[in-house]
């Protein structure tokens, strides 16, 4: 069984690594023992007193809640495939489970189809799993688990579908104002605030109740209430600043972070860099091709003496630049990142093009700087 970062892969389903985090574990153990109790009565209604038994039925109810979280992911899993994106895990985790991407939907009605998958597979096992509730009489706690079976996937399902991130039902919402605005980041941020409200929901639903009543809330209770209602706050926080980001990308242009730049030949005297004036502006060396292949270190070239600037040429004085190394000037937002981020990896300083013609220098620290800005 192979170790990731996220924990254990365990198998592929649909051509998808499945990832069992430690988190998991503890989960199956936890609530394994939380539902005894309730198991207990409910094997005891159907007959087995036993303590085996009761755990058993405990057991069997948390994998089925378990098995229901991975058809639950599977689903958004396959739905994303079917719209071209990428899926690169589907992991189980202590409060269920996610699917990691390996980019964003494309499109706002892909985003709501993918997010409405998961619920929709979790209502869909609920149905079928009380249809055969009502229709089959099963023994040895069979009854008592197929009821578990229709009760836990419809509540998940619903939950799931209410309007807030990082619920599924939050991503719909986003979607919606997606489309109405023209701008992700908006929907993001109105789904996000509704987020926080679906968190203060659950803590109300869980306290108001036994405070209006004047009793007390279990311990339990309030323990696993104040444990949804603090993922689902984060979630939200977290999908606030990725607005924040989306908002910062949106922003980027090349053409306004980029100096403005000349081309001269990498052969070139560096007199010819005095002669475009004081001080010299930045200065991209071609080769003889026309490519981009370094840019002047300005310290360099002050550094040479008045005796020698006629015959050192400007490749002593310059920074070379991997093949590759430009970016178009007319890129933005999110195609800008992506070109910088691309061209980074080999360079921090890349050449600005327009129609293959060398017009600024571009730094991958002054689009970071942007985008710190921008959040």
């Amino acid at each position: 069984m192979a170790k990731t970062g996220s924990g254990w892969v365990v198998g592929r389903a649909a051509g998808v690594p499945v990832v069992l985090s430690p988190g998991w574990l503890l989960a199956a153990v936890l609530l394994t023992v939380l539902f005894y109790p309730t198991a207990r009565v409910l094997a005891a209604a159907d007959g087995d007193r036993s303590t085996s038994g009761a755990a058993l039925l405990s057991l069997a109810v948390v994998l089925m809640l378990f098995a229901s979280t991975f058809l639950h992911e599977l689903a958004h899993a396959v739905v994303a495939r079917r719209h071209g994106m990428q899926v690169r895990q589907i992991v189980l985790t202590l409060l269920g489970g996610h699917t990691e991407f390996a980019e964003r939907a494309p499109r706002p009605g892909a985003s709501a189809l993918v997010a409405i998958a998961g619920p929709a597979a979790n209502l869909v096992i609920g149905l079928g799993a009380y249809l055969v509730w009502k229709a089959v009489e099963v023994p040895g706690g069979g009854s008592a688990l197929l009821l578990a079976a229709a009760v836990t996937n419809g509540f998940v399902g619903a939950f799931n579908l209410l309007p807030g991130l990082p619920l599924d039902g939050g991503r719909v919402l986003e979607s919606i104002v997606w489309t109405a605005t023209g701008r992700r980041s908006t929907g993001t941020t109105v789904a996000a605030w509704a987020g926080h409200g679906v968190a203060l929901a659950v803590v109300a639903w869980v306290l108001l109740p036994a405070l209006l009543s004047g009793t007390t809330p279990g311990l339990t209770q309030v323990g696993w209430g104040a444990l949804i209602a603090a993922f689902l706050w984060s979630g939200a926080s977290q999908s606030r600043q990725a607005a924040r980001n989306d908002r910062a990308v949106d922003g980027l242009a090349v053409r306004a972070l980029a100096v403005p730049a000349v081309a001269l030949p990498v052969t070139a005297p560096v007199v010819a860099a005095d002669r475009l004036g004081d001080p010299a502006p930045q200065i991209v060396l071609l080769a003889a091709d026309g490519a981009p292949v370094g840019y002047v270190d300005p310290e360099a070239l002050a550094a040479v003496p008045p005796e020698r600037r006629q015959t050192v040429t400007l490749a002593a004085v310059g920074v070379p630049l991997p093949p590759g190394a430009m970016v178009d000037v007319a890129l933005t937002g999110h195609s800008a990142l992506a070109a910088v981020a691309e061209v980074s990896r080999t360079t921090p300083v890349m050449a600005v093009v327009a129609n293959g013609r060398v017009v600024g220098l571009l730094r991958a620290a002054d689009v970071a700087r942007a985008m710190r800005a921008g959040t």
